[in-house]
């Protein structure tokens, strides 16, 4: 018979024709739907059960902080001590116009202390300000508010670098590397003392 080629309605399938093509749709939009899973997952798949990409801490002070965390490495170099950037958190007590000043906080490697020996150095907008901001801290940890935050017998340099302040407190009771004895007499080479009050 030849194919119809004009207008006019198709021919009717029969029931059996009728289910087998329903089963056939059935099939392929079902494949298509399988397909589309299972190449969602595979994306999901490929990172599942990796291991995080580390992040690495960058240290976020500014270049001056860095110019002078150079002045300290060189001075504390001359008894073989080494400054690292600090790898836990550290505060130590401070004055009002220390609380919001940028800062880096370092630690001098204590293999027998590793708990000790951090310096902090606070950066401020001239010179001026951070002499006064010096004075301040000064003042505060020679007060009484400020002695109690310390061990009776703590030491404290409060040096200026330029826009800096240096600040180191040590205790000779509470220190177990024999090294971090010699951190404030070498920080007391660096920029100008702010004396503490006694």
């Amino acid at each position: 018979m030849a194919a119809r080629l004009s207008g006019g309605p198709a021919p009717a399938l029969d029931p059996a024709a009728r289910s087998r093509l329903a089963a056939a749709a059935i099939v392929l939009i079902g494949s298509f739907i399988v397909g589309a899973a299972v190449e969602g997952c595979g994306l999901a798949a490929s990172t599942a059960g990796l291991p995080a990409t580390p992040t690495v801490a960058i240290p976020s002070y500014s270049t001056t902080i860095a110019q002078t965390r150079r002045e300290i490495v060189t001075a504390l170099g001359t008894a073989n001590l080494v400054l690292q950037d600090a790898t836990e958190p550290f505060r130590p007590p401070e004055s009002a116009s220390l609380t919001d000043a940028p800062r880096g906080v370092f630690q001098v490697v204590l293999p027998q202390d590793p708990d000790n020996g951090y310096i902090v150095v606070y950066e401020f907008r001239d010179v001026a300000t951070a002499a006064a901001a010096g004075a301040e801290l000064a003042a505060y940890i020679g007060s009484g508010p400020g002695r109690v935050q310390f061990p009776p017998d703590a030491e404290h340099v409060i040096r200026q670098l330029n826009t800096t302040l240096i600040v180191y407190s040590w205790s000779a009771a509470n220190s177990s590397d024999p090294d971090e004895s010699k951190i404030l007499p070498i920080l007391s080479t660096v920029g100008t003392e702010i004396a503490v009050p006694r």
